[in-house]
């Protein structure tokens, strides 16, 4: 069972760590091969060409070769290791950061939509798979080689640890001149391609009103920046590669110049001269390996941290009780809703009932709380305070995914995904092919979709077509109507219909109140009243007027008539005088 304070993260990691003590094990065998080239100078030196013997040699050279091969085969290994890691990570991760990337994009109404955290996920998987991770399984061998060093010479050992300290000097280094220069720069890159996105999506509208090039130097501006914090980095981690690059090839020939004057001082053999530069170089490849990735190193870090931050934030939804398909009986109670992210309520103190089949318009000037309410309904946006219920349950205590074919909802801003007509009507799940069409029927389109090249199997999006305003309200109509939802609500389902769209809507309207089913249709055209039971009109956030249609209109129109005539009696009052 998932520990309470552990998220999705945390637990794939642990459930990794069985790999990575797998890597760390190959890694041990790999480093003590690592020895092998060193010692094997050390034989040839001290056995072969002090005796002459063939032989020797020729053995020698085989069981060097062999081991080296075992290592060769080792490294492969491991890093298959870490390919398997990587790949497990994503099939335990992908899904938990798919749906907190959604819940985050849905708490914020949408305004930190963004696909960033697929990405990092991506980018920490590509880490593992590079050489830069192994580095860090690679450096705690530097004592032991260091201790190797020190049994051919105390001189070796420690120029060996002073080459240590200077190389982990210009990793610390590199990370201070570094560090936030790289983290500041992905972090502005990651909001420059949010804004891009969000630019691009609005084409239609920049072009017509030419705002084109003031959009693209705001975005130059932030991307000089993100060039300016780049390059900064890239500059200094340039520069400490290149030191450590040159000290470490610095140190190994001098090394060599130490082992060559020992040995003219008979205190060590010519082969330990050698065997010295070539354990050194070795010793301190691992460092070395570490300042040249660090950049890839940093990166993984950010994406860790962000990850970490978004799925702790995140966590998954608590298993929910299932409960009886509903009827469509809606009660709200003193609800306060305000906007996700916004402690100023839109929707105060709002509290009303509908009965199940019961078709409730919501009228009222802009920025009334109608779509806010909408929401609300749906349980997208949480409550501040009061509750709403379907069938005497808060409709935050569904199971989204049980209650999800029970709903209908057609938005504002229409939004059909990439797949086929048939595959958006009927919600991405599997198709039933009399029900998409008795959804297509209803909503009016079903003659229209016949005309489309493929009919229902006609593609949607950037590889299909693309609808008119009005065939995708449509589409999107029958979508919100599929199967037998008993709760449907529908925000300005007429604004980009014609007539004959608006007739097919009171039809559809009709035949949905047939089924039982609750329907909220707001709206500012006064063309689909007819089809209501009951009229709610809103101001402000709050609900002015609720009851049976006829009663609210004659109300309406009562105060319609005085507003007039309180507005002409100065007017005649004028005149008079």
């Amino acid at each position: 069972m998932r520990n309470a304070q552990e998220n999705a993260l945390k637990v794939a990691l642990k459930a990794c760590k069985g790999s990575f003590i797998s890597v760390g094990f190959f890694s041990f065998f790999v480093n003590a091969l690592m020895l092998v080239p060193s010692f094997y100078m050390l034989q040839v030196y001290g056995r072969v060409v002090t005796s002459g013997s063939i032989s020797t040699l020729v053995m020698l050279t085989i069981i060097m070769t062999v081991l080296m091969i075992t290592m060769g085969a080792l490294e492969w290994v491991r890093s298959r290791i870490m390919v398997r890691v990587s790949t497990k990570l994503d099939v335990l991760l992908s899904r938990d950061v798919y749906r907190a990337s959604f819940k985050r994009a849905l708490d914020s109404g949408g305004m930190d939509a963004s696909a960033q955290p697929l990405n990092d996920l991506t980018g920490l998987r590509q880490f593992l798979t590079g050489n830069g991770l192994f580095a860090f399984f690679d450096a705690p061998w530097l004592p032991i080689y260091i201790g190797v060093m020190f049994l051919f010479h105390p001189w070796f050992g420690w120029i060996a640890i002073a080459s240590a300290i200077v190389l982990l000097c210009l990793a610390v280094a590199n990370e201070r001149l570094t560090g936030k220069s790289i983290a500041e720069a992905n972090k502005q890159n990651i909001a420059a391609n949010l804004h891009t996105n969000k630019t691009l999506r609005n084409a239609e509208v920049i072009e017509s009103m030419g705002m084109l090039q003031t959009l693209m130097g705001r975005w130059g501006q932030r991307q000089r920046k993100v060039l300016v914090l780049q390059s900064e980095a890239s500059d200094n981690g340039g520069l400490i590669t290149s030191l450590s690059k040159s000290f470490r090839m610095l140190i190994q020939s001098l090394i060599l110049g130490v082992g060559a004057y020992l040995a003219v001082q008979h205190e060590i053999t010519p082969g330990l001269m050698i065997a010295g530069s070539i354990l050194l170089g070795r010793a301190l490849a691992p460092i070395d390996l570490i300042i040249g990735s660090w950049k890839g190193f940093i990166a993984a870090r950010s994406q860790y941290s962000r990850l970490n931050e978004m799925l702790d934030l995140q966590q998954a939804e608590p298993q929910r009780m299932s409960l009886p398909a509903p009827e469509g009986n809606v009660q709200v109670e003193n609800l306060i809703v305000a906007a996700p992210g916004s402690k100023n309520p839109i929707l105060k103190n709002i509290t009303f009932a509908a009965p199940a089949g019961a078709v409730v318009g919501i009228i009222g000037p802009s920025a009334s709380g109608k779509s806010t309410l909408a929401r609300a309904l749906l349980g997208v946006w949480s409550p501040q305070h009061g509750v709403v219920r379907l069938d005497g349950a808060d409709i935050n205590n569904w199971d989204k995914q049980e209650l999800g074919p029970h709903v209908g909802y057609l938005p504002q801003d229409i939004e059909l995904f990439e797949g086929s007509i048939s595959d958006n009507i009927a919600r991405f799940g599997d198709i039933d092919s009399e029900k998409v069409i008795a959804a297509a029927k209803t909503a009016g389109v079903h003659e229209m979709v016949l005309q489309l090249p493929d009919g229902y199997d006609t593609v949607i999006g950037t590889a299909g077509v693309n609808l008119s305003g009005g065939q995708r309200q449509r589409i999107g109509l029958a979508r919100a109507i599929y199967g037998t939802p008993r709760l449907i609500i529908l925000d300005e389902p007429n604004s980009n219909l014609d007539e004959v769209g608006e007739r097919a809507l009171a039809l559809a309207i009709q035949q949905l109140k047939a089924t039982g089913a609750t329907i909220f249709v707001i709206t500012h055209r006064t063309s689909i009243l007819g089809q209501l039971d009951r009229l709610m009109v809103m101001t402000g956030g709050t609900i002015n007027m609720y009851g049976p249609r006829d009663q609210v209109m004659a109300e309406l129109n009562k105060q319609q008539s005085a507003a007039q005539a309180q507005a002409s009696q100065p007017a005649v009052a004028s005149a008079r005088s």
